[in-house]
Order: C-alpha cells, then structure tokens, then sequence
C-alpha cells in the first residue's frame, strides 16, 4: 500500500479503542453500555460477550489484519460483533443493507472475509451467492442451512480475554462506498486514524454520564464517529434499529438522551415532527450533523427550538482535512461548514492541481491527523486521490469545491462531483449511468441530484432517447431500478433532444442542475 504518514501536531496516539474499552468495562462492570429498545447490557456483561466473539474468531481460524463481514441492522448483537472483531485482531467490514446484491458479492469477494454475520432482515441481500463463500457463516437471528446460530456458536467460545496485541497501523475497519453497481471502493481506515479521532472525547462531553441516541446505521462511517467515542469515553449507547422523527424524539424525552449525531435529513424530519416542541428535550447537551451539508434554514431553525449545541462536521470517510462548525457560537456563518480542525490543513486547487488564490474558488484537498490507510487492493485508485503540495506532503482530494471567506470559514460552492447524497448516503452518479446506457433505447444519458423533501436531494436521470424508441421514461426507470441497490433507484426518468457538453464534450452537469436548486 503507498505509505500515508498523517500529520500530528504533538505525539501520535498511544492508546487504541480496544484498550480503552478493556479499561472501561473494568472500571465500571455495572454501568449501562448498550441500550436497544427493551434490550440492554451493562459494561461487565458487554466485556464478556465481547470477549466470547474474540475467542470465537480466534477459534475459526482469525489471523491479525483478517477481515469479518456484519449485515444487520442496529441491534446490541451487531455493538458487541464490532467490538469483538477489533479485540481479535480483526478488521470490522461493516456492509450496507442498501447495496445492491450484485455489488455485496463483489465486496465479499474482493476482501475475503473470515466469516459473515447475517440478520434475517437482509438474508435476501446475499442468499444467492453467500453458501459459494469459502467463508464462515454465521447467523444472527434464524435457523438456515449452512449457517451456525449466533447464540450457539458463542455458548462453546472461553470468556476469557485473549489479550491480542494491538498495534496503531493494524486495520481497525474496511467500508465500502454505499451501493455501487461497479467496482466497489474499499476504505481501509487503521486504529491510528480511529484513536487520533478520540481527542474529540473530553471536549464533546463523552464522559461516563453521556447518554449517545445512535438511529444511522452501523455501516456507515457517519455512525461509527459517534458510535466509537461514546464507547470510548465509558458512555452508553442507545440504538435505534430504524429511524423514525417521532420514536426518535421519544428516546430523547424518556432516556434523557445528551448526545446525538443525524444527517441534514434526519434533523428535517425531526423539526417537521408537528408537535415538536411538546417533547422535553432539555438533556440533550451536543447534536452533531454530517455526511451532506445541513441548510443554513434548518440550523437556524435547530438553534432555535432543539436544547443543546450543534456542532456539523465537513470531511470524508477517507479523512483528510476536517472543518468545523460550531453552529451556536457563530450564527451569522450557518451558510458554512466551518473552521479547521486542529491539526488539519486544507488547500484549494484548480483543475491544473495549482492552488488558487485567496478567497477563490478549487477543488478541497485535505490533510490531517485522520487519514485512511488506502482503498483496499487499490494503490490505483488510492494514487488518483491524492494530491501532493510542494513539500510533498499527501492531502486527499474531496471533489468538493469551495472556497474560505475573510474569517476562515469554508463556503461549499459546487456539488461533489458525480456524487449524490440521498438520506445520508451516498450514491455515484456514475453507477446509475452505466446501468441505463445498458438499455437499447437510450443513446445518452446524465443522472444528477434534484432536491427532495424526503431525502435532501434524489437522483434524476436525463435520458436522450434512440431514434424510433418506442418506450418511454417511465419504461426505462422501471428496468433500471430493478437492477439498482435500493437507495440507488432514479426518482425519475426525463427525456432530452440533446445534452449539453464542454468544448472537450463533458457533459455540463452544473448547467443541468441548476434549474432544479435555482426553484428549490
């Protein structure tokens, strides 16, 4: 793998997740650790499970750097599986329920997992392929031929800690970029990079009295930033199998919930909630926000009636450069994404890979203490994301454009390129693109993101049809969401005479979305 050395302003960490949580369940056995609707598990008895799921692996075979594969949703068994593979030596390879089952099988494929996890929910996603696996087959919640039950595999695991040494540049997990149709990209992201984010620990307030309410799921990287220093700081967690506003704002009101981390459109839906402010919500003390850009409207509108901080980060599952906004010390920069963290740099380039200059507009490549490892088997495409100032120091280009005012705050400028972030996740444009130029009546084609209510923005295809086509729009949507993972499926299909390219015929994307964000 190319060597990626992230900068430290002082030492790098010492101390891993695993270690800490070790400590923790030491220190406090009795303490609530994991909270599931009626389901719960102090420290003690979630140090045990742990440790049983450790042996279990151990006892499969695991060696160190071995990945294990989990697809369910929220649930206490999925925390103690994540937490059990790290103390094994194990890499977490968390998988998207909202993947296409095509795109599962090349996941699973490519990364040669020790074993997979299955809740019964998500069989579907992987029966087809899953028993041609030379893989363990675990399942966590049903009876089915060629799986072990999850309770009786670990009923015959030691409870005993195996007591795995643990070093910083071991993978700590390898997430897939959500429902790719093509090639998935594999993010390998090591205990460094996952220790060196638990300096936000103190800061936010994880102490052993945080109540953390999780409703995104465990595969997502937006979950695990919240997720990890909970558990790291000796809280509890609460998990929530399935979003929904009200259930959401109960939690809070009945578990005197203190922190929490949403998307741009979980927060919407929450302040929609009708009788909102009838909820007591005063314990809650930070809301974060990521994955998309929240609204300057609903920050505002959060500051206003939701108790607590709110703080929304900027960056990506690669990592590299990481802004800030803490929204309710400065209200008049809710059209940002804030400041720089400490320890991260980030610089703005042009489409020569020059930095522009002050105040104008480029591509955001970032650099910092959090910095994936590399895409899983891909020097490749690793190489293609990075961008080297003159010292030769390694930022990650985002694809982002924007831009930093007179104070420092950044100002996002242009969409991701051929990215659209649809309920927190996100979708390449691309993907959908190949998908639809495979049918015979469509000659060329553009998908970009339109707002939505429901989901912040959702794909549209612009379809420019084959001469004598009989089929229409609709037709074509209806043939490719079929083959498309469901948080992929195209809203809409639009038919175009033409679409509109550069001089080096690019397809002008900005031109295209504009009359939809200019009525939004």
């Amino acid at each position: 793998m190319i060597a990626i050395n992230p900068p430290f302003t002082g030492n790098p960490p010492s101390e891993t997740v695993v270690s800490r949580i070790r400590a923790n369940a030491k220190a406090h056995p009795e303490q609530l650790a994991l909270v599931c609707g009626a389901d719960e598990l102090t420290w003690g008895e979630f140090d045990l499970r742990i440790n049983k799921v450790a042996n279990l692996l151990l006892q499969l075979g695991l060696r160190k750097g071995d990945n294990v594969a989990i697809i369910s949703p929220n649930s206490i068994p999925y925390a103690e599986l994540f937490m059990g593979i790290l103390r094994a030596g194990g890499c977490v390879t968390p998988l998207s329920s909202m993947a296409s089952s095509q795109a599962l099988h090349k996941m699973l494929s490519e990364c040669e997992p020790k074993a997979i996890f299955v809740a019964e929910q998500y069989f579907d996603l992987v029966s087809d392929f899953v028993l041609d696996l030379p893989l363990k087959r675990v399942a966590l919640d049903f009876e089915q031929d060629g799986f072990e039950r999850y309770e009786n595999a670990l009923a015959q695991a030691a409870t005993t800690d195996p007591m795995i040494e643990i070093k910083m540049r071991d993978p700590f997990n390898l997430i897939y970029s959500s429902g790719t149709t093509g090639t998935p990209k594999g993010i390998v992201q090591d205990h460094q990079m996952r220790a060196a984010q638990m300096d936000r620990v103190s800061p936010n307030g994880y102490d052993d009295n945080a109540r953390t309410l999780i409703s995104t799921p465990l595969y997502s990287n937006t979950t695990i930033v919240s997720f990890i220093p909970t558990l790291f700081g000796g809280s509890t967690v609460y998990l929530m199998p399935k979003f929904d506003a009200r259930g959401y704002l109960e939690i809070v009101e009945r578990e005197k919930i203190t922190h929490t981390m949403l998307v741009p459109v979980q927060y919407k839906r929450i302040m929609d909630v009708t009788d909102f402010n009838s909820f007591d919500l005063s314990s809650m003390r930070i809301k974060f926000s990521t994955s998309a850009p929240l609204r300057a409207d609903v920050k505002a509108d959060v500051l206003a009636r939701f108790p607590g901080k709110l703080i929304e980060y900027y960056g990506l599952t690669e990592g590299g450069g990481v802004t800030v906004l803490v929204a309710d010390e400065h209200p008049t920069k809710l059209h940002t994404v804030g400041q720089l963290a400490p320890g991260n740099d980030i610089r703005l380039i042009d489409t020569a890979g020059n930095e522009v200059p002050k105040g104008a507009v480029g591509e955001i490549c970032g650099r910092g203490p959090t910095m994936m490892a590399g895409y899983y088997g891909r020097d490749d495409l690793t190489s293609d994301y990075i961008w080297r100032n003159d010292a030769g120091d390694i930022y990650f280009r985002s694809g982002d454009m924007g831009s930093f005012d007179a104070d420092g705050f950044l100002v996002l400028s242009d969409r991701k390129k051929d990215m659209i972030i649809s309920g927190g996740l996100n979708i390449y444009a691309n993907d959908l693109e190949l998908i639809l130029l495979e049918d015979p009546d469509v000659t060329d084609v553009a998908v970009i993101g339109v707002p939505s209510d429901a989901w912040g923005e959702t794909p549209l295809g612009l379809v420019v049809l084959r001469d004598g086509a009989t089929r229409n729009g609709e037709d074509i949507k209806q043939s490719a969401n079929a083959r498309l993972g469901k948080s992929q499926r195209l809203s809409n299909i639009e038919t175009r005479d033409v679409l509109p390219r550069s001089t080096i015929g690019k397809i002008l994307k900005k031109d295209l979305r504009a009359p939809y964000w200019d009525q939004a």
